[in-house]
């Protein structure tokens, strides 16, 4: 693969707490000349974002975001929001206490209603892998897949690791077929990315590669 087409597969993202109006429209404008398949925002900067850019511009977002404790109505309300001021594409954490307690049918059931209130919004499923056991990651590719989400992700960034091959190799080898794989946390080199790729990521969460490409090439 071409470096410049790892561009196509990154959620261009900028999620921290502290980020100004300033700062997502510089990761929006680099997006759009760069061609990533996303920019991944905080819900408040949807709708200025969507009105801004109009159909220049996917937008992706995050719901029970980064601790995935957050009730069920709470992630249902936040996705319906998030697809009225323009989301494309929805990122929800699982409820990882319910995961390690052993609840899987709680989770999903929440799943399937996160599922329902998308509809056609893509929704992708981050299960923060770095907490959970090999069987527990396992049981969550099913489920996951059962819910009918369209992707499963390895992390929100904010744990104490973030994506690795043998993760992606796993997911991989264990969701549905229609069931796609994003990478994300800790993917900074161009090197990264195309590991992950290699190793069966369809998409990638970061803030830093598409930067690198862009400088190595004159972008």
């Amino acid at each position: 693969m071409e470096e410049k087409e790892i561009l196509k597969y990154i959620d261009h993202t900028l999620l921290k707490a502290f980020a100004t109006w300033d700062d997502i429209v510089a990761l929006c404008d680099d997006a759009v000349k760069y061609g990533t398949a996303t920019v991944c925002i905080p819900p408040t900067y949807i709708k200025r974002v969507h009105d801004k850019y109009q159909d220049n511009l996917k937008i992706c977002t995050v719901i029970g975001f980064p601790l995935g404790y957050s009730c069920c109505a709470a992630k249902v309300t936040e996705a319906i929001e998030a697809k009225k001021d323009g989301a494309a594409e929805i990122d929800t954490v699982v409820n990882i206490g319910d995961v390690k307690s052993g609840r899987f049918d709680e989770v999903l059931s929440e799943l399937k209603e996160i599922k329902k209130a998308c509809g056609e919004t893509t929704l992708k499923v981050i299960i923060e892998t770095c907490y959970l056991t090999e069987e527990e990651k396992i049981r969550l590719c099913k489920i996951v897949t059962e819910a009918g989400a369209d992707f499963i992700k390895t992390s929100t960034g904010f744990g104490t690791a973030g994506a690795t091959i043998e993760d992606v190799k796993l997911m991989r080898a264990n969701v549905g077929a229609d069931v796609k794989v994003k990478a994300a946390g800790g993917i900074n080199t161009i090197e990264d990315a195309q590991a992950m790729i290699e190793a069966g990521a369809d998409r990638l969460g970061s803030s830093k590669v598409a930067p690198l490409i862009a400088a190595k090439y004159n972008m």
